[in-house]
């Protein structure tokens, strides 16, 4: 129980890097965008932004863009998954407790088997990076947050930043 309370704590404090759709809202956005949820656009941008700051910060060649595009388009794939996930956790209310429960157990699922995708789509991209690209990026992931995050604790349900690495994180219901 403990072990999926942490999972899912890590999942809501990566929501806003996973919380994503396939193009920036501005460049795809239909009229009708106006009036999708206010957060959306910015989950949007901080997937687009994660995508922009590794595809810099590992220094991506032209040789690799085409292994670089697969991995972004699971990395918005699983944001759009993510996103849909914590729109319907926002939107229920009055669950019982097992429900609640599932709801949590839907989520960490859905993580996993995102993150499983991302490793998949990685493997080929990480395999044909130079030496150098190979330390920065394993210095780049290797920080709190990871392919996931900014690098930096996220902020959760109700703006409050995450005060400890899932690992240590105590979570009350």
């Amino acid at each position: 129980m403990k072990k999926a309370l942490v999972m899912l704590a890590t999942a809501v404090a990566m929501s806003g890097a996973f919380a994503q759709t396939s193009a920036p809202a501005s460049a795809s956005a239909p009229a009708s965008a106006a009036s999708a949820p206010a957060g959306k656009a910015g989950h949007e941008r901080n997937v687009e932004d994660r995508i922009a700051y590794l595809h810099s910060q590992l220094k991506i060649t032209s040789a690799q863009e085409s292994q670089w595009n697969a991995f972004a388009d699971v990395m918005r794939g699983n944001g759009q998954t993510m996103g849909q996930l914590f729109q319907q956790r926002r939107a229920a209310t009055n669950l019982s407790a097992l429900d609640d429960m599932k709801q949590y157990a839907t989520i960490a699922q859905a993580h996993a088997d995102g993150m499983k995708k991302l490793v998949d789509a990685f493997d080929p991209l990480y395999n044909s990076f130079s030496p150098e690209q190979k330390k920065l990026a394993d210095v780049t992931f290797h920080q709190p947050g990871g392919v996931e995050g900014h690098g930096h604790r996220g902020k959760g349900k109700g703006g409050k930043a995450a005060a400890a690495p899932a690992s240590d994180a105590t979570v009350k219901p």
